[in-house]
């Protein structure tokens, strides 16, 4: 792998941008150029008015582009892909040999100890979170699970069908409020099971202080989960060892939001509790041995692999992150805060605009690289669609799977929360209420903030081109008369 660093600058340029930007120094201009490390950095997409444009993907909270060491990768290995265990065939063994590979990198990408971890692969954060909320040992003792106003749907949604949730409150802004989590931790005390919390929010970026809740969370005699989804592909994590007052228990991570679509997740966690109780899908690979009137299990993580497993995903993600390893997570780090810095530095000057979360760009640094905004008057429907068909730039609007954290930050009262409710539930998601968000990867440029800003520009002065019709059952707004010939660009 080589990477090209203007002449301006050198290879540890990146580490004092980063600093710079945590010390609120100004950040000088130039950059590494990671665009070339990317599938698809050059693609052109049509417009409305025919043209052909370079695609600017500013959607990278959502999913991310292969990398070509990614796709290089699992390109070499598809020649010897084969069933991975019990094989005896050289490609069989082989395979097996890739998977367990795959398994202890990311081990060891997220600090995990194997000896007291578990890295159990899957589709997906959410599956992942779906699976310890399946597994955790939930007592009547300790039947509580804290849960964060500002979670995804996926770290949301399956503890309310197997705990008490108990939901922390945020402050104006968005962020976690810590004086509300001392507080809810000290009066549940004895009852807190586990405490389940975002790395870093999809919708703000906002980081949480993940290390201290834990503490905060074991001084109690409870177990942290973090949803690493949007933390992992911008920031190191180190769970840590057990004995540490600050360890994660658990964290999960997703590989198509770190550069390997290829359709695979990992939850990483303790071993002593998967090394308990029955899977929660039972299946081939899961047991030991099957009798007609009794099954023994076997042991972590084959116990929760049911199935034959995704080895070409776990392949994938493997590549991702040796090459994020050799990039440097600080580069990573340093190179997106000096994108998210320099966006937020051009946003502030554009009139009717409003940011949410944090607006600052001297504290890029401790948030990743998502900036969701609204333009005053106009739909974030509206906004998107014509980001998309008329200047090639791809960003995300709506709610983000994140529907309480959208209505706090949005400040929409319960009463009006209802009516939303009422409306959507009738079919109809016209005014539904939402933001914009740009989202940035590490191939991304400051030509790329400086194309968003223009089109911006133009849509907030009315200077597109397109007649946008809305279809109220989705909300999505589309150009009347026109439609990218998608056959033309792929079909099978």
């Amino acid at each position: 792998m080589t990477i090209h660093f203007p002449p301006e600058t050198s290879a540890d340029a990146p580490r004092q941008l980063y600093r710079d930007a945590l010390s609120g120094a100004a950040v000088p201009p130039p950059l590494p150029d990671y665009a070339d490390l990317v599938v698809g950095a050059d693609t052109l997409v049509p417009l409305l008015d025919g043209t052909l444009r370079r695609y600017i993907n500013l959607d990278n909270a959502a999913s991310t582009p292969p990398l070509r060491a990614v796709q290089a990768t699992v390109d070499r290995f598809l020649a010897y892909y084969s069933s991975v265990h019990r094989g005896t065939g050289f490609k069989s063994q082989l395979a097996t040999h890739a998977y367990e590979q795959a398994r202890a990198l990311t081990l060891a990408f997220v600090g995990a100890d194997p000896a007291t971890h578990v890295c159990i692969f899957g589709k997906n954060t959410t599956e992942a979170v779906n699976k310890l909320a399946r597994r955790f040992p939930f007592t009547p003792v300790r039947p509580v699970v804290l849960v964060s106003d500002m979670e995804h749907h996926s770290n949301d949604l399956p503890w309310r069908a197997v705990a008490q949730v108990v939901r922390i409150g945020l402050t104006p802004d968005g962020r976690l409020d810590r004086a509300d989590f001392a507080a809810k931790l000290a009066a549940y005390a004895d009852r807190v099971a586990l405490v389940a919390i975002s790395g870093a929010s999809n919708v703000t970026g906002f980081m949480n202080p993940i290390h201290e809740l834990a503490a905060q969370a074991h001084a109690v005699g409870a177990q942290i989960l973090v949803d690493c989804a949007q933390l992992a592909p911008h920031r190191t994590i180190r769970m840590g060892a057990l004995t540490a007052a600050d360890h994660l228990d658990y964290i999960t991570v997703s590989a198509h939001k770190m550069y390997a679509p290829y359709g695979t997740g990992a939850l990483i966690g303790r071993t002593d509790t998967f090394a308990q109780g029955a899977p929660d899908m039972p299946g081939g690979g899961t047991v030991e041995i099957v009798m007609t009137d009794a099954v023994y299990w076997a042991d972590p993580p084959d116990r929760d692999e049911a199935g034959s497993p995704n080895t070409v995903g776990a392949v994938a993600l493997a590549a991702a992150i040796q090459q994020l390893s050799a990039i440097g997570m600080d580069q990573v780090a340093a190179h997106e805060a000096h994108l998210t810095a320099y966006a937020l530095e051009q946003l502030a000057t554009m009139p009717g605009i409003e940011i949410y979360g944090n607006p600052d760009p001297r504290q890029a640094a401790s948030r990743v690289g998502a900036i969701p905004f609204n333009l005053h008057g106009l739909s974030h429907f509206l906004v998107a669609a014509v980001l998309g068909h008329e200047f090639g730039i791809g960003v995300r609007n709506g709610c983000f799977c994140a529907h309480p954290y959208i209505l706090h930050l949005l400040g929409i009262d319960a009463a009006a929360a209802e009516q939303v409710r009422d409306h959507i539930l009738h079919k109809n998601k016209a005014a539904m209420p939402g933001l914009v968000r740009a989202s940035f990867g590490l191939y991304n440029t400051t030509a790329d903030v400086d194309a968003l800003i223009a089109a911006l520009d133009a849509i907030r002065r009315g200077a597109y081109h397109g007649r946008y019709v809305q279809d109220p059952l989705s909300g999505e707004y589309r150009p009347q008369g026109w439609a990218p010939d998608f056959d033309r660009y792929f079909q099978f």
